[in-house]
């Protein structure tokens, strides 16, 4: 069912934008599977109610994301690139999430630091206010394509070398394992969908207006102690979480 072709006006949120964000939608959709490219700009913009200038905005947007693809003396096709599964399940790994969906997975360290654990990293750790914590920065990504961006926080007196060990060997579980954990399990997941913000846009590539889905999250070891608190954001045109039970 194709969606309905409204925007708001006086809302702060710029028109090309809400544009951008429903053919987006409409793509994720399948609702212009049937052709393989949006509809001409002449009738998105008398859909939409807009001129075609703003129509032009909002697939240029979508261009920039490498969502569609303007041809010469046809219009705006469709680039396919399918959304990447990521289950949510008691043992969350994103390597083994992401399976054979993509060839080539890999996380790199954007940056980490010892911190004074805030009010609410020191709740969802189980530690008090003002315990030290590891932080780790960092973004993943599929066959190259960004996928995720997150801050991870870990109790420091538990795991110390927590950033030398990832820094070696480019996995949470591997570090984990490098102080004597051997398995943890998710105990929380909340999600939320909003507008990626500046830094996000940069860090995963997107364009003004796309859209992000932000996870809080909490691991636990086998005994239900608190090892991870995350909050990541991944690309919504690109992930899809799938929850699992």
């Amino acid at each position: 069912m194709a969606i309905r072709k409204v925007v708001e006006r006086q809302t702060g949120v710029a028109l090309w934008r809400q544009i951008a964000d429903r053919i987006r939608l409409a793509i994720s959709n399948g609702d212009y599977d049937a052709a393989g490219m949006v509809p001409p700009e002449t009738v998105l913009a008398g859909e939409f109610g807009v001129n075609r200038h703003t129509v032009r905005s909002a697939l240029a947007a979508l261009a920039e994301e490498g969502l569609v693809r303007a041809v010469q003396g046809r219009g705006t096709m469709i680039e396919r690139k399918e959304r990447v599964s990521y289950p949510i399940s008691r043992r969350t790994r994103f390597s083994q999430g992401l399976g054979r969906q993509v060839k080539e997975i890999g996380t790199r360290l954007l940056g980490h630091a010892e911190l004074r654990a805030s009010g609410e990293i020191a709740t969802s750790l189980g530690i008090a206010p003002g315990d030290p914590v590891i932080e780790l920065r960092t973004v993943s990504s599929g066959d190259g394509r960004p996928l995720s961006v997150s801050a991870s926080y870990y109790p420091a007196a538990r795991f110390p070398r927590m950033a030398e060990a990832f820094e070696q060997l480019h996995s949470v579980t591997k570090a984990f394992a490098a102080h004597g954990l051997d398995d943890y399990v998710r105990v929380s997941t909340e999600i939320v969908a909003r507008h990626a913000d500046g830094d996000e846009l940069s860090k995963l590539k997107l364009s003004a207006g796309a859209i992000v889905l932000e996870t809080h999250s909490i691991n636990a070891d086998l005994d239900g102690k608190p090892v991870e608190y995350s909050r990541s954001c991944f690309a919504a045109d690109r992930m899809k979480l799938k929850i699992e039970t």
